[in-house]
């Protein structure tokens, strides 16, 4: 795991920006079974995806969003972080084996409400856009 960051309100600025890479396993596949509840055989039967035209079984989508917890959790703004809404697209599917780099950009600060907006992108190997969103996050200090 890495450093946990924790900016103030006053340290960030339309531009600030983080990112960190993980890779999707069979571990976190199976984690994230176990968490969600979800037995789609799309995420748990590659015979299943193979008939469906994909190279192996499908990530989560949702497991590549929770990545966006751990980059307003962890990196921006990290520690002062408490989520308000994260509006999630997803443009490609996700296979396990492939190294995804999270990248999240400060867009707004709203001092008033204390909240900033993340445009966040999720790219893989190949440099593809698989998932974005827009983070609001609080900032407490």
């Amino acid at each position: 795991m890495s450093e946990l960051k924790s900016y103030t309100l006053a340290e960030l600025s339309k531009g600030v920006t983080e990112s960190f890479t993980v890779r999707i396993t069979e571990e976190k596949m199976a984690q994230f079974c176990a968490l969600s509840g979800d037995i789609s055989p799309i995420h748990m039967d590659a015979a299943y995806a193979a008939e469906r035209g994909f190279p192996g079984r499908v990530c989560y989508g949702m497991l590549v969003a929770s990545f966006f917890s751990t980059l307003a959790g962890v990196y921006l703004p990290g520690e002062h972080c408490l989520l308000h809404s994260v509006e999630t697209k997803f443009a490609k599917p996700v296979f396990i084996g492939d190294e995804l780099t999270v990248t999240g950009v400060v867009d707004e600060v709203n001092e008033v409400f204390r909240e900033i907006t993340v445009k966040a992108t999720v790219t893989n190997g190949d440099g593809k856009k698989v998932c974005r969103a827009v983070i609001k996050a609080g900032v407490a200090k």
